[in-house]
């Protein structure tokens, strides 16, 4: 079961506190690690498993990998990715690392160059809330 996988995903903060990032797009893994202050091997670990419950996936560039949330264009996954911007709004450490990544890529100290808060969730149609 799909949904299972994804609350084992959730079950450490780390990873929680990675998906609220990755909830604002794609990052390399070193954009992760200075976020959240964290090793790079301890960053990996997490990342992996969250892409191992089939909620993150990956791509290589060079010597770097990027992040992202699993497609969710319909379904369970769709369902899930929607929940967790309203679960994570109340969550103060949470907002302190979306606010972190925020001043991060506003600096140029992220790969990313542009601020798009939640731009890695599907845009919401009326046919897509049935």
């Amino acid at each position: 079961m799909k949904l299972e996988q994804y609350f084992k995903g959730l079950s450490d903060v780390t990873r929680v506190r990675m998906l609220n990032l990755l909830l604002h797009g794609e990052l390399c893994g070193c954009d992760i690690q200075y976020v959240l202050e964290m090793s790079q091997p301890n960053v990996s670990r997490h990342l992996t498993y969250l892409k191992n419950c089939g909620l993150v996936l990956d791509r290589r560039d060079g010597p770097r990998i990027f992040y992202r949330l699993a497609e969710a264009k319909s379904g369970t996954t769709r369902r899930f990715f929607d929940f967790l911007p309203q679960v994570f709004k109340g969550e103060e450490l949470l907002q302190d690392d979306t606010r972190k990544l925020k001043e991060a890529i506003q600096a140029g100290s992220c790969t990313r160059n542009e601020w798009r808060p939640y731009s890695a969730l599907p845009k919401v149609t009326t046919s897509a809330r049935v």
